[in-house]
């Protein structure tokens, strides 16, 4: 059974650094399209970043750009969010999500899952 497992999150003081991992489980990482996402208390999941299953392309979030960076190894079926110069707003829970990648221009809409999500508390 395919499952994401998040790890590297905590708590740190603004302007530090964190590295989250989301390892996949019982898949190929390479068959799946991946991103990060973020949920505060009583807030919408919000997407933060995402990568292609090469690798070879990345979209983030306006508020993050130029400050978080993802990234992958499918040998490891890893994926990763280097997280820099983190803010208090950058507190939230982060998930990691797994979509079926395209395959011939069609893409199962329900191969999609879930980590349980790993914390991340930026104080002031």
């Amino acid at each position: 059974q395919a499952r994401l497992v998040e790890s590297g999150g905590g708590l740190v003081q603004a302007g530090d650094s964190l590295r989250l991992s989301c390892v996949l489980s019982g898949r190929a990482s390479s068959d799946y399209d991946m991103s990060w996402y973020r949920q505060t208390t009583g807030e919408e999941r919000e997407f933060v970043a995402g990568i292609s299953w090469t690798g070879a392309r990345t979209i983030y979030e306006d508020s993050v750009k130029g400050r978080f960076t993802i990234s992958r190894d499918n040998a490891k079926n890893t994926i990763y969010l280097q997280m820099d110069s983190l803010r208090s707003e950058d507190t939230a829970k982060y998930y990691c999500h797994a979509q079926g990648k395209e395959v011939h221009g069609v893409r199962d809409e329900l191969d999609v899952f879930w980590g349980q999500g790993t914390q991340v508390i930026v104080s002031s």
